[in-house]
């Protein structure tokens, strides 16, 4: 396991309430991992927990990365051992070259320009296009959120904590995120994936189940993906758009048993 969440606890900024309760999972090195849930589950205060946001901090438990206490770390400590996070909304960074961003964080700087060159061609701009463009009005909400994701890419963090990468795109281009996340993945990087629409999930290789704060399950991502479905109710949809996927081998028998335990529940 490259990250291991241990009993973690996250309360309101005034403590007085529970955001996330007592919840634990594991990411396996090299995988992508998806975090699945509703809206208002939690599932963004965990990354930013992750990631050592400083009013997101637990109240118990422990966060491991790579077998090294991080619970109190700050986040540019976790940062420098390759934790790193792109935003729901992509950064406001206005007036910088695209190159200029996009080669902020790489720290080794021989060869620069062929490094953000290879990062651009991965999240599918191409660099004649975008390295002098500006970063600006003149950019739509999907480029800014290739252009941050490639600036996240060519640092090469071990982990990469995306928060909703799919918020306010359309579906053609959700299915290029999805090949992209899959060029990442080449790439030796580990993705934490948080999302609750149902098909960006498909990409996963294990998930997290999180309802109301509490982690259910943890397991490959398909069995997560059915318990989900049935926690939500969404059989209809689930049935018509993902169990008919490859990579679903699940029987009408076996769908309808774990439906009827949830309503039984």
């Amino acid at each position: 396991m490259i990250l291991e969440v241990k009993d973690l606890t996250i309360p309101t900024m005034d403590q007085k309430c529970v955001i996330v309760n007592n919840v634990s999972f594991g990411v396996k090195e090299g995988s992508i991992h998806a975090i699945i849930g509703p809206n208002g589950s939690g599932k963004s205060t965990l990354a930013y927990t992750i990631m050592g946001l400083d009013n997101y901090k637990p109240s118990g438990g422990k966060i491991y990365f790579e077998g090294i206490d991080i619970t109190e770390m700050s986040i540019t400590e976790r940062a420098k051992l390759g934790i790193t996070l792109a935003w729901q909304e992509p950064a406001r960074i206005e007036g910088l070259s695209v190159y200029k961003y996009v080669s902020l964080g790489i720290k080794d700087k021989a060869k620069l320009k062929d490094k953000v060159i290879e990062a651009l061609k991965i999240v599918n701009l191409e660099p004649e296009r975008y390295l002098n463009r500006t970063i600006d009005e003149s950019l739509s909400g999907g480029e800014r959120k290739r252009v941050e994701l490639a600036a996240t890419i060519a640092m090469r963090p071990r982990l990469i904590l995306l928060d909703e990468p799919d918020s306010g795109l359309d579906f053609i281009v959700i299915e290029d995120f999805m090949n992209i996340f899959e060029k990442i993945k080449k790439l030796n990087m580990t993705i934490l994936l948080i999302t609750h629409r149902e098909d960006i999930g498909m990409i996963a290789d294990y998930g997290t189940l999180i309802w109301r704060g509490d982690s259910l399950l943890t397991d490959v991502f398909p069995n997560v993906m059915l318990r989900y479905c049935a926690k939500a109710g969404l059989k209809e949809f689930c049935h018509r758009k993902l169990f008919q996927q490859e990579g679903f081998c699940f029987d009408e028998d076996y769908i309808n048993r774990i439906f009827e335990e949830e309503n039984n529940s």
